[in-house]
């Protein structure tokens, strides 16, 4: 879940890092705030500034025209219902400061330039000396004196490095706290009488966090928070739903389609294979939906008959890679008795199941006992789409 700006920045403030004064309005009569001030689109995308989603105003006028204009403008397809106006800050530098996750290390990684307010990817490609980094341990955080040692790589010294080294602290306390993804301050500015204010703050939370982050939960559910984008269905938000009801395994990162091929397929890249795999062969699906992490027979089970419910679903298949955090026979057994308490026949439902790894053997004994189609790992996940594709077809 990506936060708006002005909600990341009331998330920094309270862990101590400075942000510019300024007031969140929806409509122009709410705004008290005085010029000269900066007036800035309130929608969960990057690169505004680059399509005129940040204007400067030095008159009342202006901020009340600008409102007006910003208002009615979409950013990449997104429409704003608050604008954010703050003080306009006199600079005399700009810096970069990011926490995010190494997918290649499986590490949190610091990222920090002296040159703030570009495209980060941009500079990294260009001027690489400009962008320094360093994988952090989750159990020893960030300390002041790292983040000092990391800062100082760049360039940096004297008291503007221990200031740094701070700010660059209490984001990683934010990016660990509040299960963050993502925790970043771009630019973080040097006032003209010494002073660091993050000037603009992305902060992007794990949706599977959410149930350990109530504050970020809360904001989620909040309406009109902007327009536009794609809305979550109801027939995933009622996946979300069974997600949480057992805190055992993943089983409802649900997205909506509007095929009838029902799908249950493993996490990660094995669910795109498999997902791209029905596509490839003609197959139209219903859902995207991973499962993993062992879900728990009850989990399965209630998946399995929220898919059925979507009208016109009228096979449902089940495939995943090679597993071995996840029983087989407690997946098996969730599907067949989700269909079952559906009132159907697992036989004629099941399209085919190709789930091979632990306990298959036992898994294996309950599909057969039911008639259910089921391929062990000598079938590719290629190939069980294709006959998953085929036995919908009439």
């Amino acid at each position: 879940m990506r936060l708006l700006e002005h909600e990341a920045k009331q998330i920094i403030k309270k862990c101590g890092i400075p942000v510019p004064r300024g007031e969140v309005v929806k409509t122009v009569d709410e705004i008290t705030f005085p010029p000269p001030a900066m007036l800035k689109t309130q929608v969960p995308v990057g690169g505004r500034g680059i399509v005129g989603g940040i204007l400067a105003a030095a008159t009342q006028q202006e901020i009340r025209h600008h409102f007006e204009r910003l208002l009615a403008t979409p950013v990449r397809d997104y429409l704003p219902t608050s604008i954010l106006v703050e003080e306009m800050v006199e600079l005399e530098r700009e810096f970069f400061l990011a926490i995010t996750h190494d997918t290649v290390t499986k590490m949190p990684v610091a990222v920090f330039s002296s040159q703030g307010g570009v495209d980060i990817e941009a500079l990294a490609r260009e001027k690489p000396e400009k962008v320094v980094s360093m994988h952090l341990s989750p159990l020893r955080r960030f300390p002041s004196f790292q983040a000092r040692e990391l800062v100082a790589r760049a360039g940096v010294s004297g008291r503007l490095l221990i200031q740094l080294g701070a700010v660059f602290a209490r984001l990683a306390d934010v990016f660990f706290e509040y299960d963050a993804t993502l925790a970043e301050i771009n630019p973080l500015g040097l006032s003209k009488d010494g002073h660091l204010l993050a000037l603009d703050c992305h902060l992007e939370v794990d949706d599977d966090a959410q149930p350990r982050q109530p504050e970020i939960a809360a904001i989620e559910k909040q309406e009109a928070r902007f327009a536009g984008g794609r809305e979550t269905s109801e027939f995933e938000r009622r996946a979300q739903e069974i997600d949480s009801m057992d805190h055992r395994g993943v089983a409802g990162r649900v997205i909506e389609f509007p095929g009838s091929l029902g799908l249950i397929i493993g996490g990660g890249g094995a669910s795109l294979t498999a997902f791209d795999a029905v596509r490839q062969h003609g197959g139209e699906p219903a859902n995207y939906c991973e499962i993993g992490g062992n879900p728990s027979v009850f989990k399965v089970t209630e998946l399995t008959k929220h898919i059925l419910s979507k009208p016109g679903v009228s096979k449902i298949a089940v495939i995943m890679n090679v597993v071995s955090n996840t029983r087989v026979d407690l997946v098996a057994r969730g599907v067949i008795k989700g269909i079952l308490e559906k009132g159907q026949d697992p036989s004629q439902i099941v399209a085919v199941f190709r789930v091979p790894g632990a306990w298959e053997a036992e898994g294996f004994k309950l599909l057969d006992k039911y008639g259910v189609p089921y391929c062990d790992r000598t079938v590719s996940i290629d190939e069980a789409a294709r006959r998953a594709v085929v036995s919908t077809m009439p």
